[in-house]
């Protein structure tokens, strides 16, 4: 079988990018290494994914805002001294999980232009690339989505401009298909803001889609459908097989 992007299945993603477990937790080592007091590794990446993954938990039951890193201290069994050889603030936390995410999309979406896509091939990877990392990354897309409210200024307007270029780089796609002549669009401005709206429904609303048994792949072929439509290309020539033809 052909690889990621020209293989939009969610195992081809897999296969091409480790977004979760291990890899995970030593790229969040190494974004954040400079800024601890902690320098063994192993143990700064076994508390760094405890502190994370107990930073959502408490989260998602009383709001960002509402946790306190003593909250955090008794939730992962690391003392208030403990968490303060790893972070600094609440803020500094919620900063370290606003850049992992951007990193991440930096490096899964930005590489698409390296592909030498067809505009069209390029727009399905994108939408398909950022719901699958949605699916894998759910909490951190949760967090900087639903707490950016509360974070200070400089950070809200970081998180603001992951969405920005984002919407940048479905705009920049777009109009290379319309240069192209393999669509049409009238405000691509426009249609980028609706794309990024849909796309975010995937993590927000994702007890929906569990309720109606609706898959990753599903809602990322519907999303795309709907995109062609909107720039007026035959569906049918796009089709979910030709997509994934072997290599």
């Amino acid at each position: 079988m052909s690889e990621w992007p020209k293989n939009t299945s969610f195992e081809s993603f897999k296969a091409r990018w480790k977004l979760d477990g291990e890899a995970l937790w030593c790229k969040v080592f190494e974004l954040h290494q400079d800024k601890m007091q902690i320098k063994n590794r192993d143990v700064a990446i076994h508390n760094l994914e405890k502190i994370l993954k107990s930073t959502f938990k408490l989260t998602y039951s009383k709001g960002f805002q509402g946790m306190s890193l003593r909250d955090l201290s008794r939730e992962t069994g690391i003392s208030m001294g403990g968490l303060y050889s790893y972070i600094g603030s609440k803020n500094d936390l919620a900063f370290l999980i606003h850049v992992v995410q951007r990193k991440y999309i930096e490096q899964v979406i930005g590489s698409l232009e390296e592909e030498n896509l067809a505009p069209i091939e390029c727009l399905r990877a994108i939408i398909f690339g950022e719901i699958y990392m949605m699916e894998i990354m759910s909490p951190w897309y949760y967090f900087c989505f639903m707490e950016l409210k509360g974070l200070p200024k400089e950070q809200q307007q970081g998180a603001l401009d992951v969405e920005l270029q984002f919407e940048e780089t479905l705009m920049k796609t777009i109009r290379k298909g319309i240069d192209t002549g393999d669509c049409f669009c009238e405000h691509p401005e426009l249609l980028a803001t609706q794309i990024t709206g849909q796309l975010q429904q995937w993590h927000l609303k994702k007890w929906k889609f569990k309720m109606r048994d609706i898959t990753t792949e599903q809602y990322a072929e519907f999303v795309f459908d709907s995109i062609l439509s909107c720039l007026r290309v035959d569906t049918s020539d796009y089709s979910n097989a030709q997509f994934r033809r072997s290599g």
